[in-house]
């Protein structure tokens, strides 16, 4: 395994059906040949995911959509909106992606990535790359080669190092059913951005994986975590060692301590979400407590993924 920012020997790997981490503005893919049956089983194996979870398709442009799955005009609308970044559309597949890499679906996700290395890599492939987050599944998503090297790092050859990523949380997954948008998964563009595009949208985050990241549990740290109401989850949590995770200060005392954006800033704090987990997880604490965003525009994405994430007793 190594670290760099070659894309050539990056493209090199995916072209012999390996797996290879490469950076985007949400957070780091393990990315392999979405057109390849055995590269997508490879990376099922790598990440221990369950195949009924389906892998998101990413590819380098708006042209490129046609060629693997049917054309909508509401998703074309959305397309050239926020393409590329951290958009998600659902749309009926085409027998070119395999069922493997849908869970067996009859639709397939596909996304254009903003991060330029992804972007000049995918370019360079004649494939387009299934790349779910880089993690084993159910873990805190990466958001540095560092993060990717410390739990995959023996598991794949190489690691595509594009920084700190930009976004922090995945991509808002919408799909279109009864002629309306539906959102099935909050990400890095906001229901409201979403709904200024399409008009009303309709909800359905969870139940049986109709795109990913549905799973009720989800982007979770190894130690209990409680999310909420912090006054209110202190009076009823009683340990030794907590750890507490604010959004803009710190308002009590704690063992250990993050804060998520200093400037009350609620990018900044979906860009530092899954690393102060991650910091949290490898301290001395016994349980984790972490403070709710206010619940609006891309807040509602944060506060999701700490729902997922929270200990279910």
């Amino acid at each position: 395994m190594s670290i760099g920012k070659d894309l050539a020997a990056a493209a090199r790997f995916l072209r012999r059906d390996a797996c290879v981490a490469i950076p985007t503005e949400t957070v780091y893919g393990l990315a392999a040949n979405a057109l390849s049956s055995k590269a997508a089983a490879s990376l099922f194996a790598i990440k221990n995911r369950p195949t009924f979870d389906p892998l998101i398709v990413h590819i380098s442009s708006i042209s490129e959509a046609g060629k693997y799955a049917e054309e909508n005009p509401q998703a074309l609308l959305l397309m050239e909106k926020f393409w590329p970044g951290p958009l998600t559309v659902v749309l009926p597949k085409k027998n070119i992606i395999p069922d493997l890499v849908t869970s067996g679906l009859p639709t397939v996700g596909l996304r254009c990535p903003r991060h330029p290395m992804a972007l000049e890599l995918l370019q360079a492939l004649p494939f387009p790359l299934a790349a779910p987050s880089a993690n084993p599944f159910g873990y805190v998503s990466p958001t540095s080669a560092q993060h990717v090297e410390a739990q995959l790092g023996r598991s794949v050859p190489y690691i595509l190092d594009g920084g700190k990523c930009a976004v922090g949380l995945e991509s808002t997954i919408v799909g279109f059913e009864n002629n309306g948008a539906v959102i099935y998964r909050l990400g890095g563009i906001s229901v409201e951005e979403i709904e200024k595009a399409t008009g009303q949208v309709t909800l359905r985050l969870s139940g049986t994986p109709l795109a990913p990241g549905q799973l009720d549990s989800h982007y979770a740290p190894r130690k209990k975590l409680y999310a909420g109401d912090l006054k209110t989850l202190r009076e009823k949590i009683a340990a030794e060692k907590i750890g507490i995770i604010f959004y803009s200060e710190k308002t009590m005392a704690c063992a250990h301590s993050v804060i998520l954006s200093p400037s009350g800033k609620l990018e900044e704090a979906a860009q530092n979400l899954f690393a102060a987990l991650r910091e949290m997880d490898a301290c001395d604490v016994a349980v984790i407590l972490a403070e709710e965003a206010p619940p609006v525009g891309i807040g509602r994405a944060i506060n999701d993924r700490l729902t997922r994430a929270s200990h279910r007793r």
